[in-house]
């Protein structure tokens, strides 16, 4: 998910959480990229929350190579060139080992394409789910916890048509998620039977979108793929202010509390939304009941950021040393079949089971991770609704 253009100095702290036992001159460290400013800056804390809590997690039960497991986390500001350079100094001068993130699909290519793939650095993200992810040459080494906006599209298309909305207009911000994301709908939607009225790009950081607004009135369905943080309120507010749409739509770049800042929650009651979503079962509850300072469970993409964050610990656990080489093999035997269960918190079972030269596969908070030869994961998706002023989730789409 996510992209925006602008260039911001790149704002790094370091999460050190160690029990007292822990060995010193051990151990390894990791990196994490996010939006902490720009267009998803209310998103990405509760998302870095999860990757927080795997580090206190391990640390807790041992840390990895017997030693402790440091985060560090730089501000790609949804952003490309922002993104470059926070993983420049993640790679070349803190030395991490791989990196959890980023978080905007732009913002991730950006910072792997400028030191991630010359440095062999493996970049798990949590939320970059643009298709364009998939086909980035990137020699094995950027995998995403997330759906792509592939099955996004087509299961937003899937619950647009089972609510019986027959047409649509669609405005989606200028950037690889926005415009992946509207491609993968609007093909869907149509085969299903649906008419897109009209397809739309809009450009960040405008204050004023009336007049992009006024040439998307041939439905009265209005889908927004964009930031709640920025373009997506302001098309939203403007949209309302309008009068000319009934329905509104969002895609998981919407799903946050600031998207409703300065608007009549009465006026947009039962908006529509998607998100990756996780499966029932034992990982899930298990999850689920986990808490932690600045930890929500059921944030957008904690779940997946959980994920990424334990995967690259198993991995660097399971290569046997902070050395990026072998990283991406270790990464692809640790999270896929055969092998022992690993659920999300057992640390210790999986060390013990990875020393003894057991193979393991874990089963994580948005469900199983087998990575395809992209190193993208199949996924569930999930409906929301506006109720009250607040977003609610209502369930898995078929």
């Amino acid at each position: 998910m996510f992209k925006k253009t602008l260039t911001l100095a790149v704002a790094a702290t370091a999460l050190s959480i160690a029990a007292p036992a822990l060995a010193q001159d051990t151990g390894a460290t990791i990196g994490f990229i996010g939006g902490f400013t720009g267009p998803i800056e209310s998103l990405t804390p509760p998302i870095f929350g999860g990757a927080e809590l795997v580090v206190k997690q391990i640390n807790e039960q041992g840390g990895v190579l017997g030693g402790e497991l440091k985060l560090i986390s730089a501000d790609g500001a949804c952003d490309a060139t922002a993104a470059a350079a926070a993983a420049d100094k993640l790679i070349n001068t803190d030395n991490v080992t791989g990196i959890v993130g980023a978080l905007c699909t732009g913002e991730t290519i950006g910072a792997f394409n400028g030191s991630g793939l010359s440095g062999g650095v493996v970049f798990i993200s949590p939320a970059s789910s643009a298709p364009a992810l998939t086909t980035l040459e990137d020699n094995d080494l950027v995998y995403r916890t997330t759906p792509s906006d592939a099955l996004q599209g087509v299961k937003l298309a899937n619950l647009l048509l089972a609510k019986g909305v027959n047409d649509i207009a669609i405005t989606y911000v200028n950037n690889d998620y926005g415009k992946g994301f509207a491609d993968a709908l609007a093909a869907a939607y149509t085969a299903g039977g649906g008419t897109v009225a009209a397809n739309l790009a809009h450009e960040e950081g405008k204050a004023d979108y009336r007049a992009e607004l006024g040439n998307l009135v041939a439905s009265q369905n209005l889908v927004i793929l964009a930031y709640a943080n920025a373009s997506g309120n302001t098309v939203l507010r403007q949209a309302v202010e309008s009068g000319n749409f009934t329905t509104y739509v969002g895609g998981d770049g919407m799903v946050g509390d600031d998207l409703l800042n300065g608007i009549d929650t009465a006026a947009v009651e039962g908006l529509i939304a998607t998100r990756a979503g996780a499966p029932t079962g034992e990982a899930v509850d298990i999850y689920n009941a986990f808490t932690g300072e600045n930890f929500t469970a059921n944030a957008t993409y904690a779940p997946q950021a959980y994920d990424a964050a334990f995967l690259l610990a198993l991995a660097i656990e399971k290569n046997g040393s902070t050395s990026r080489e072998g990283l991406a093999a270790a990464l692809r035997d640790v999270s896929s079949a055969p092998g022992e269960k690993i659920l999300p918190g057992e640390w210790t079972k999986a060390v013990e089971l990875i020393k003894a030269g057991t193979d393991i596969d874990y089963e994580g908070a948005g469900g199983p991770l087998d990575f395809d030869a992209a190193g993208d994961v199949d996924g569930i998706i999930v409906e929301l609704a506006v109720e009250g002023g607040k977003f609610v989730e209502k369930g898995a789409i078929q």
